[in-house]
């Protein structure tokens, strides 16, 4: 370059990520790593110092070292990519060398380049930069689809060619994914200067993933400038088949200590009367019905925080601590009809999402689950990493995923178990509100169609995780022994009534289960954890379900534990309304 920065080519900065580690082994000596990169090829020379301060330099500045460095030009590797009807498509892209060195380098990584993911996302056509050499490449699309990997040489401009192949398409079936839980600011995502990063830098994860359905949650961390991408209809970006919404998440406002909650539907973020977030309520029950009164679909964000237990049974009877994040109030809101639609699951240990869900469900509640990933603040490795399938009758819209959900004609899977079309007696899951009528107790047909891939080999790193390791949901933790099949259970109010193997080879198999119902009950199907259905209720001699008094029990000991730990950061003029909620649940239970 000309001017005053002629000769001026190293971008030099310390490097501090893996394999470095925050305490090295060995003598006490200080190591420092200089990452060092140039814009143009060629050979270039740099005199490199070091000092700690005035005074500390060496006689005649012998602590100078000049280094001649040779840097290698890169190369355009187009990639083309096709889906498997061979229509151009986006995928993502995991570059290694030799010796396990990723590519592009993840530190110099600009949006919509993630530097905190391995992968890269290209659609058909675009070109990832590689210098000369060899390489693997792994391709991937989502838990749908199978991933390739090929070996190839760069020594110029070159192109790579790939025919992706699914195992399943749930689409087909009529079966949408969704991730309701997705950010693009805060947590991994930049915070200075642009505030998080933008829908164009967002939308090659959700393509690349083959999300059919992305809710893109403005939140706390840049709250008033990601605020302005917030519509209430689509994004532009949106395909007829690949819907990008922004919403709301209430998390760094001042209920979130009562449990995050995710807001989807929104046809205006701004509370009324509030002018900052620290306007907002402090509790959450307002915020939902305020939610609820507009037409959205409102629940509980990351469930299992504040829910821990020791215990991996379920249902178990410990009381949780009551003191986080996750679906805490839960169980005071869920007393208040039409406040609460559905907690979430996948990203949290599912002993804990699932303990409090199966609690109030055996107390005749009927709230859903639905499936979230928390990118980039729980899982930052991809969206959709927890998800869930509705069922979408004609072309898909984000009402139609999103009223499906609240009527539980949905399922929570990890993408690689499915578990479509649950029914009782013919009534699908989410039709007819969920309901089998009995007149007294018999015998009932449950049907599923069922598919599952697993890896023909185990897994055993992963299967040797304990139930609160990430990741929470994945089919390899369901696997039976060494086999490639694993077990699709027939709950009844919270325990196994029946089971059937399913050999997780990625054929859909139809199964039937015959089961004596002897009182009012919520059935479901799971694949432990890996895919969990919404229930039906199955009614017999027009009773309500009181399944379990133990469950009532746990649910009025926990209205307590939950209010001594949420009163004091209730605001003043607050206090008197959530006492009487809090009053209101413990006489429901």
């Amino acid at each position: 370059p000309e001017g005053p920065v002629a000769g001026r080519w190293p971008d030099i900065s310390l490097y501090t990520q893996p394999p470095m580690r925050q305490r090295l082994s060995g003598l006490g000596v200080e190591y420092a790593i200089l990452q060092i990169a140039s814009r143009d090829p060629g050979k270039r020379s740099a005199l490199i110092g070091i000092n700690v301060g005035q005074g500390s330099q060496d006689v005649g500045f012998r602590n100078d070292v000049e280094v001649l460095f040779d840097a290698r030009p890169s190369h355009p590797v187009v990639m083309r990519v096709k889906d498997v009807h061979g229509q151009p498509t986006t995928a993502g892209f995991l570059v290694k060398d030799g010796l396990d060195r990723i590519y592009p380098a993840v530190s110099k990584r600009l949006a919509p380049d993630f530097f905190f993911q391995p992968q890269v996302y290209r659609r058909d056509g675009q070109s990832i930069a590689l210098p000369g050499g060899d390489f693997t490449v792994t391709v991937t699309r989502g838990p749908e689809y199978l991933p390739q990997t090929k070996r190839f040489s760069v020594k110029g401009a070159s192109e790579l060619i790939f025919d992706l192949l699914r195992w399943i398409d749930p689409a087909q079936y009529g079966w949408y994914s969704g991730d309701h839980h997705i950010h693009s600011s805060g947590c991994s995502h930049y915070e200075n200067p642009t505030e998080g990063v933008r829908p164009e830098d967002m939308w090659p994860q959700i393509d690349g993933e083959a999300l059919n359905l992305a809710s893109v949650l403005t939140w706390g961390p840049s709250y008033y400038f990601q605020k302005q991408f917030f519509s209430g209809a689509d994004h532009p970006l949106s395909t007829p088949s690949r819907l990008l919404h922004y919403d709301l998440e209430v998390s760094g406002f001042p209920s979130s200590h009562a449990g995050h909650l995710v807001l989807l539907g929104l046809k205006d973020q701004d509370y009324p009367g509030a002018k900052r977030l620290e306007d907002w309520p402090t509790w959450t029950f307002p915020i939902l019905r305020w939610g609820r009164e507009q037409g959205a679909v409102v629940g509980f964000a990351h469930s299992g925080w504040g829910l821990e237990v020791k215990s991996s049974e379920l249902p178990n009877y410990e009381m949780p601590g009551f003191d986080g994040i996750g679906a805490n109030e839960f169980i005071v809101d869920v007393t208040h009809p039409d406040t609460v639609d559905f907690i979430s699951a996948g990203d949290t240990p599912y002993v804990w999402e699932l303990g409090i869900w199966y609690h109030t469900l055996n107390t005749a509640f009927r709230t859903r689950i639905s499936g979230e990933t928390d990118f980039p603040c729980i899982f930052d490795d991809k969206v959709g990493m927890a998800r869930s399938y509705a069922k979408v009758d004609g072309p898909l819209t984000y009402r139609k995923w999103l009223d499906a959900v609240r009527a539980g004609r949905s399922y929570v899977s990890d993408g690689k178990t499915h578990l479509m079309d649950f029914s009782v007696n013919s009534t699908l899951a989410g039709s007819a509100d969920s309901e089998v009528r009995l007149a007294s107790p018999g015998r009932v047909t449950v049907a599923v169609k069922a598919a599952a891939n697993l890896e023909p080999e185990p897994n055993e790193a992963l299967r040797q995780l304990r139930y609160d390791e990430k990741p929470y949901w994945d089919i390899e933790r369901a696997r039976i022994g060494s086999t490639r099949t694993v077990p699709v259970e027939v709950i009844v109010n919270g325990r196994r009534a029946a089971v059937q193997n399913l050999i997780a080879d990625g054929k859909v198999r139809a199964l039937t289960f015959d089961l004596k119902i002897e009182r009012s009950s919520w059935v479901a199907v799971r694949v432990l954890p890996s895919a969990h259905t919404n229930p039906v209720f199955v009614l017999v001699g027009g009773k309500p379900i009181r399944a379990s008094r133990r469950s009532a029990q746990w649910c009025l000991d926990a209205v307590n534990q939950c209010w001594t730990q949420k009163a004091a950061r209730i605001r003043a003029s607050e206090i008197e309304a959530a006492r009487a909620a809090y009053d209101h649940a413990r006489e429901v239970y």
